[in-house]
């Protein structure tokens, strides 16, 4: 009998990803596009994508806070949006 393969998965770099619109398909409301990752340093596991928030005054002043994003909470990747299931108010990080 024949193995059954892995379907085939095409490398995604984080330029691209950088690239592509997060959505919270709770809301249906955009988040932004990643700004950065967390990676665990011992495994080398993305734990999560970094969207900034909405800027402060113009965003002269920097941002008020972040959208921290478990790698989990991502339902699927397509051409130019990544679809994510998240409590906002639970992701959401105050910026330091």
């Amino acid at each position: 009998m024949k193995d059954s393969l892995p379907p085939i998965c095409t490398p995604l770099r984080f330029c691209m990803l950088r690239q592509k619109e997060l959505i919270n398909i709770r809301t249906c409301r955009t988040l932004g596009c990643a700004s950065d990752l967390e990676i665990d340093p011992q495994t080398g596991c993305i734990l999560s994508l970094i969207v900034p928030g909405a800027g402060r005054l113009c965003w002269f002043l920097g941002r008020e806070y972040e959208y921290v994003i478990p790698w989990k909470c991502i339902v699927r990747t397509g051409a130019d949006i990544i679809l994510v299931d998240v409590d906002e108010e639970g992701v959401r990080r105050k910026c330091e």
